[in-house]
């Protein structure tokens, strides 16, 4: 058999220059903005010099490939480094990609223009990874050959089970029920509405702050991502501390709520929730928590009763939240007026057909794109082309159990948050029939954010120092949206950032924060003891002669599915 002859050096520079002018041309195509012509030139020529590299390395067989290895996990298995053709087709993709969001960079163009040339350009390079796909895979073909094919039967059954559950498995969903090992810590439903079950908890102190705690979980989730196992429950920890808790667990929408406005999430939500919470406990006072989205709705809300002349919060802890929306990170791709006006004539109901409802799948797949890599393409490569059932893993069942939104709700949160920003502006927006002023709250806050946070920004979240106007604590925590929230204080992972001061640039903040090991949980259980009150005997029974228990915990509506 003839062998294959290897190209010249001088060919593969000429392909390389080819290759570096198409994806230039291919970008100017798609933004309609030429690059600077000096930082094509750049790019081409460190791509020749790259290319050149690699081939070098490759014609000099397995010692010199082994001194470039693949830091990146998804070719980090011995299987790519034993095979040259898979290493070299790994190497020239990486290259490629960094190429390519080189490039991206380099448009000149307004932010916004260039952050969508950003992102479309890294979900085609995720999507084109050569692990992504079988023939490409040496990790994959290697499993396939070793169980003579029943791996490729596995993943074919794994993608059909999927196909019939509407979404990807990122977890082994069967080992998980809510209420039995997540979603776990006692308590009662003590009342409901057409849009949340209160939930109060056992308390596990025999007494307990004379002041409750009211937490607003967001409502594109599940409330148990609070209380996922005991070890890893924000709620128990909380209970355990002394502290009577009340949780809100919100509705799964469906159409006998779809037409539902943000104004009704504001005055049947927090609202009602602090006036129940009030009559039961006897406080005049409580102390309140917001998480993501339902730190917003609780702002709002507690912005509405200061209009009215009314400071039920004693203190607001804001976890992961935005109230200024100025900088809203990847999600910021999705939003302007086109978009917002689609979602309004569609699900907003400003349409013949009325209402409807934004689906949780195309949520829950929003999300996910936003980390294709770690949140998609790697259960493609797993599931599928490995045939590997994923582990159990309580946080990715979470995520997995996605939630609907009623379209009116999700159409004024869209246009006067992300869109226009209105919500940080005293007097702008009326809801409930009052003016908004979130600077009337009078209530101290604890600001948590994330530093590697790609839903809400660190920098983000700090903005809410400059729009409440009371007394402020913000800590900044390891990791991102989800896993810098949930990290217990007993496993002492991580650590987080802490400064009295608070400048207005979020960067200055940092430069003189100290950084401590470990979780933020107790540094937020300390600022809170400060606004608890005295201590009381802890209540023998849930709810009171008025709200008496209607079904244990976790109750009704968070087994709702989508």
């Amino acid at each position: 058999m003839k062998s294959p002859s290897v190209p010249s050096l001088d060919a593969v520079s000429a392909q390389a220059q080819a290759f570096g002018s198409a994806m230039g041309e291919m970008l100017k195509t798609v933004s309609g903005i030429n690059l600077p012509m000096e930082t094509l030139a750049s790019l081409q020529a460190d791509y020749v010099n790259e290319v050149t590299r690699l081939w070098n390395g490759a014609l000099g067989g397995a010692a010199a490939a082994e001194a470039t290895p693949v830091s990146d996990k998804r070719f980090a298995a011995q299987a790519w480094a034993s095979n040259p053709a898979a290493a070299m087709a790994a190497q020239s993709y990486l290259l490629n990609a960094r190429t390519l969001l080189k490039l991206a960079n380099s448009v000149q163009a307004d932010e916004k223009t260039r952050a969508r040339i950003r992102f479309a350009v890294q979900q085609w390079v995720d999507a084109a990874s050569p692990a992504n796909y079988l023939a490409l895979n040496p990790e994959a073909l290697g499993k396939a050959l070793e169980t003579k094919g029943e791996s490729i039967a596995q993943g074919l059954q794994h993608l059909w089970h999927d196909i019939g559950k509407g979404h990807m498995s990122q977890t082994d969903e069967s080992v998980f029920e809510v209420g039995r090992n997540v979603a776990t810590t006692e308590g009662a439903v003590v009342f409901e509405n057409e849009l949340f079950q209160l939930i109060e908890y056992k308390p596990l102190t025999a007494k307990v702050y004379e002041r409750p705690m009211l937490f607003v979980p967001p409502c594109i989730n599940k409330y148990y991502i609070l209380d996922l196992q005991p070890e890893n429950s924000v709620i128990r920890y909380t209970v355990e501390q002394g502290h009577r808790v009340f949780v809100i667990s919100w509705r799964n929408p469906d159409n006998e709520v779809v037409g539902k406005t943000w104004d009704d999430y504001i005055a049947q939500g927090p609202i009602e929730a602090i006036r129940v919470v009030q009559e039961i406990t006897g406080a005049e006072q409580i102390n309140t928590l917001g998480f993501c989205v339902g730190g917003t709705i609780l702002s709002t809300a507690l912005a509405v009763l200061a209009a009215r002349g009314e400071q039920p919060a004693a203190s607001v802890t804001l976890l992961t939240t935005l109230l200024d929306f100025e900088d809203t990170g990847v999600l910021s791709v999705f939003i302007d007026e086109a978009a917002v006006r689609m979602r309004e004539l569609t699900i907003g109901g400003q349409s013949p057909n009325g209402p409807g409802l934004l689906k949780g799948q195309e949520l829950a797949t929003t999300f996910s794109f936003l980390r294709p890599n770690d949140l998609v393409w790697n259960y493609v490569v797993g599931n599928y082309l490995k045939g590997e059932a994923p582990p159990p893993f309580d946080l990715l069942y979470w995520n997995g159990d996605s939630t609907n939104l009623p379209g009116p709700m999700f159409c004024w949160y869209l246009r006067h948050t992300y869109l226009q920003n209105d919500l940080k502006q005293p007097g702008k927006l009326t809801v409930c029939g009052e003016k908004l002023d979130l600077g009337r709250i009078a209530a101290p806050a604890f600001i948590y954010a994330s530093r590697e946070d790609h839903i809400v920004p660190w920098t983000a979240a700090y903005a809410s120092t400059r729009v409440l106007k009371g007394p402020k604590r913000f800590v900044l925590g390891a990791s991102g949206h989800i896993a810098g929230v949930i990290n217990p204080a007993a496993k002492n992972k991580r650590s987080h950032w802490v400064n009295a001061k608070q400048p207005a640039a979020a960067s200055d903040w940092f430069d003189s924060a100290t950084e401590k090991p470990g979780s933020w949980w107790p540094d937020w259980s300390g600022w809170l003891k400060g606004h608890a009150g005295k201590q009381i005997a802890a209540p023998k029974s849930y709810g009171s002669r008025k709200y008496k228990t209607i079904e244990p915990a976790p109750g009704r509506y968070v087994k709702q599915k989508a």
